[in-house]
Parts: structure tokens; sequence; C-alpha cells
């Protein structure tokens, strides 16, 4: 015997944000049904549904410039035509969807981290 799955109910305010996530350049309604373990056909219809289809700017306006503080890179590293080393007091902390963030404190590989990140994303 096959064992049900529970359905998902979803708020409207949930609905929303899916929706608006599938209008990002460079994401699929798929990918982003992927990312809330939703079947893609049911994004499909939320967007059809003008309670939840985003406007035209949506995505625009969710958009922002993020903070960013450039540190001049060690001496040493340009000196031996090397990329820099990752500073050992170091710190990144990123709010990735679905509210979870990922945290790096001390060293870190920054083709690493950037690797991971990518895995991350849808």
């Amino acid at each position: 015997m096959a064992v049900r799955r529970k359905r998902k109910v979803w708020s409207d305010a949930e609905k929303r944000t899916i929706c608006l996530q599938t209008r990002v350049p460079g994401v699929s309604v798929s990918q982003v049904a992927r990312r809330y373990d939703a079947n893609a056909n049911l994004v499909f219809t939320w967007l059809r549904d003008p309670r939840f289809r985003p406007d035209e700017g949506a995505v625009e306006r969710q958009m922002a410039f993020l903070p960013v503080e450039v540190i001049e890179e060690q001496r040493e590293a340009r000196h031996n035509g090397g990329p820099p080393a990752p500073t050992p007091e170091g710190r990144i902390e990123l709010e990735l969807a679905g509210g979870h963030r990922l945290r790096v404190v001390g060293a870190y590989d920054p083709e690493a981290l950037a690797r991971l990140i990518r895995g991350l994303a849808p």
C-alpha cells in the first residue's frame, strides 16, 4: 500500500512570494517550485490567477543593493603574483531564500564558497 503525502496548504502571501520569484531573470518556474517542494504545474496555475500574478515592476522593487566593504589585498599575495590569501578574521553572512542564513566565520576559500553558493542557488 502506498503512503500518501499530506497536502500542503499555501497561504496567499506564500503564493505571491513564490510567483514573484519566478519573474527573476535566469530563474525558471521549475527551479522555484523545487525550492519550495511544490509542483511546477501548481505554480503555473497560481501565475494565471490575477491575485498572485506579480506585476511587471514587482521584481525591480524587491531588488536592492547590498552594502559591500572593499579591503585592500594582502601585500605578500600581490608580490607573489598569486591570488590574495583569505583573511583569518573574515566573516560573511548571507540570507538565502526561505529565511535560511549562511554564516562563514574565519578563514575560507573564496572559490569553494562561490561553488557552495552556486550549489545552493536554484
